[in-house]
């Protein structure tokens, strides 16, 4: 797995419209008949309590203090789950462990939003044994990225209920006051998602972009997650929707292996919009076996056939220009010469 990148600028005229209509003559929807709506999970207020659970890697007690710190200077209260400090090997904690501490957070009803400590591996081996009856009734924000694209995806496809695809614990500087500005900023953008602003980001233009307007639910996340989710009862639904994809730490023919198995399972096909994020961290090619081919060459010839628009080096990933996205809300892409913009 591995991600990174960013956007900027407004719609200019001449820029054609992408809708589902294009591919099934049947308008702009965004779920089969037996889906339910998609809605947003209520924004938090001052004195809302706010859970942190380790559902996939382990982290030190120590190394969530600056995310405790900075959440409670927003005015949330913080509860620090059992799994915080635990560990099984890799886990933060058993997998029994990290599936009960994360079911009394989705059971609570005081705790308003869970925010994950960090990613690594761990959810899916979970996520089939967790009860989300509370959680349909009393719908919270679930924070997170990488590993956490398990619960976005399943939650989303389940229930119709938005999460929060932001930076987590161990992302957070020791003082944010000495944080770059593009830290703060990205952190910043949690708070502002958590507590209802209408969100907008931008990119700068690149050449090989494909131009264009859509406008669907957000969905997507971790490119090796989400392949790994085929055929499960994880497994994203992308049919009208603007998918986002982020990666770090792969050689670039696992990339294509990647990429081809959402284009064979035809998870490319009905997009409205398709957003390229930080691809980082790339493995370098055993000498002698060169792939040959760059990420952009890769998406655009599994996507040739369609007509949405397509755009790359969106601030979403494994990487410091990470901003806070909230799946399953519906957001217009804008993809024009001058740039990128993506907005509720």
């Amino acid at each position: 797995m591995n991600r990174k990148h960013f956007l900027s600028t407004l719609l200019t005229t001449g820029v054609g419209v992408t809708t589902l209509s294009s591919f099934t003559g049947s308008g702009l929807s965004i779920f089969p008949a037996d889906k339910p709506e998609h809605s947003n999970p209520p924004y938090l207020q001052p004195g809302d309590v706010i859970g942190i659970t380790c559902p996939a890697g382990y982290i030190k007690r120590e190394d969530i203090q600056p995310a405790i710190r900075i959440l409670e200077s927003w005015n949330f209260r913080v509860r620090i789950g059992k799994t915080v400090g635990a560990r099984d090997f890799t886990f933060g904690g058993t997998d029994e462990e990290r599936r009960a501490d994360l079911q009394q957070m989705l059971d609570d009803k005081k705790i308003k939003a869970i925010m994950c400590a960090r990613g690594g591996y761990g959810t899916a081996r979970i996520i089939d044994q967790l009860d989300f009856t509370h959680f349909k009734s009393h719908p919270k924000w679930v924070i997170g990225f990488s590993d956490i694209t398990v619960l976005h995806c399943h939650i989303s496809r389940h229930f119709g209920i938005s999460s929060l695809h932001s930076k987590m614990c161990n992302s957070f500087p020791d003082d944010f006051s000495k944080a770059e500005p593009i830290v703060q900023d990205t952190i910043m953008s949690i708070y502002q998602a958590l507590t209802g602003k209408k969100m907008k980001y931008s990119a700068p233009a690149d050449s090989r972009n494909r131009l264009g307007q859509a406008r669907g639910i957000l969905t997507g996340g971790n490119l090796s997650i989400i392949q790994g989710m085929s055929g499960t009862d994880s497994e994203i639904e992308t049919n009208g929707k603007i998918l986002f994809l982020e990666e770090t730490g792969e050689y670039l023919y696992n990339l294509d292996r990647l990429l081809g198995t959402l284009q064979r399972s035809h998870k490319l096909d009905n997009l409205a919009g398709l957003i390229i994020g930080g691809f980082n961290k790339i493995k370098p090619d055993d000498p002698g076996e060169e792939f040959g081919r760059t990420v952009y060459d890769m998406v655009m010839e599994k996507v040739k056939k369609f007509r949405y628009p397509v755009c790359f080096n969106f601030p979403v990933g494994h990487q410091k220009n990470n901003y806070a996205l909230k799946c399953g809300a519906m957001h217009t892409l804008n993809v024009t010469r001058d740039g990128v913009t993506l907005q509720e």
